[in-house]
């Protein structure tokens, strides 16, 4: 049968990430493409002794639940989120199939095909990917280190008068970096004056290397979830284990209705036997420990990143310091196209994430992203200088 698909899907450009991760099937490639948490620090023992007293409790664990989640886990995520300054309600929450099943719900609740919606430049990749299948114009807002530069937001408000901004304030994905207090503040004043929703994606907000340090979501800065206009979407996957794919979403009452009747139509409910293996999690096991830990060896892990990079001499290579998260974003010399040092580096068994398709406007080829979590130790070692190596060729035939 010759098969039609629909213009959205057929526009739609697949992953850099995942035919990255293509390439290096069946080869010993060292990755610093995807944004792998470290498999050894999985709580594998806690979660297993969860999981039992899911299974422990009956037959009636194995049964369909909420559409909009198991209520004990998201009273305890209440519970976690007024640490933060994030004051909600079960009925102001949904759990979801990770946070990119919540960016992908707004997206449905709130936009029609055609509309528009802001982003910083560059931004999160998935997050372009579930806009691009909705139909939806995205446009860039200029960026620095502190964040969107808000004169150049408040002017696209004014010339295109989208219906979304879609942020990751906090050590985002692909650069690190971290929104000012100004920004926050400057952009939840502006978007409050032209009544348009705030997305904001803060999967790696607890992963911070300062454990004293501060960094407020627009969430809590707004103050109360009714009649604002901040969506707060954040995971387990992070801090516990992605394969238990648990996300949530916090909004006004009647967003969180809103999302819930879409996510009746796109899966009922997410799987239940995850959810209340995290809320016996919750109940049993010391998490904030945990992320301390993660937090800990991550930022040991950049640093060692860092300093091999220092050592190897890399000619005009730069980047900034990471405060947490996962990611380096490196600038490469001008003139030079990261995809074709990509193709470079893996000949010599290493592999990176090119930034060009992290941007919605105009790419910057020469930047690329670094993950430093997952590939540690003497493989960070010998990545990092097969890296070096495919620079330094790739320079002398420039």
């Amino acid at each position: 049968m010759d098969y039609r698909f629909s213009s959205n899907v057929e526009r739609l450009q697949s992953s850099a990430v995942r035919d990255i991760l293509k390439l290096t099937q069946g080869k010993d490639i060292i990755s610093f493409a995807g944004g792998l948490p470290a498999e050894e620090l999985f709580p594998l023992n806690a979660i297993r002794e969860a999981a039992d007293r899911v299974f422990t409790a009956g037959t009636g664990s194995l049964q369909y639940g909420l559409t909009e989640g198991y209520m004990p886990l998201r009273e305890r995520l209440c519970q976690r989120m007024a640490h933060k300054g994030m004051r909600v309600q079960p009925d102001q929450m949904i759990l979801t199939t990770g946070s990119q099943q919540a960016i992908d719900l707004v997206t449905r609740v709130l936009m029609e095909p055609g509309d528009i919606v802001l982003v910083e430049n560059p931004t999160y990749l998935a997050s372009l990917q579930v806009f691009n299948l909705s139909g939806l114009r995205v446009v860039p807002v200029q960026s620095d280190k502190d964040g969107m530069i808000m004169e150049d937001a408040e002017r696209l408000i004014q010339m295109h008068q989208p219906r979304l901004v879609y942020i990751v304030p906090t050590f985002g994905n692909p650069t690190g970096r971290v929104w000012s207090l100004e920004r926050r503040k400057g952009l939840l004043e502006i978007c409050r004056r032209y009544g348009i929703a705030i997305l904001e994606d803060d999967p790696y907000g607890d992963i911070k290397f300062d454990a004293e340090a501060n960094y407020p979501t627009l969430f809590s800065l707004e103050g109360e979830a009714e009649g604002g206009c901040v969506i707060y979407t954040s995971t387990f996957s992070k801090t516990v284990a992605p394969a238990l794919r648990t996300g949530w979403a916090m909004g006004a009452r009647k967003v969180i209705q809103m999302l819930a009747k879409a996510k009746q139509a796109a899966d009922l409910h997410s799987s239940a036997v995850d959810q209340q293996t995290l809320s016996h999690l919750l109940d049993h096991f010391a998490l904030d420990a945990h992320i301390r830990k993660i937090a800990d060896a991550y930022g040991e892990r950049m640093q060692d990143m860092q300093r091999l990079l220092r050592e190897e001499n890399l000619r005009d290579l730069s980047w900034v310091e990471a405060e947490g998260g996962m990611f380096l974003w490196l600038e490469l010399p001008e003139g030079l196209d990261a995809a074709a040092l990509l193709r470079c580096a893996v000949t010599k068994n290493v592999a990176f994430v090119p930034g060009a398709s992290f941007y919605a406007g105009e790419p910057q080829v020469n930047t690329a992203r670094l993950n430093f979590t997952y590939t540690h130790g003497e493989r960070m070692k010998l990545g990092i200088h097969a890296f070096a190596e495919a620079f330094n060729e790739f320079i002398a035939r420039c």
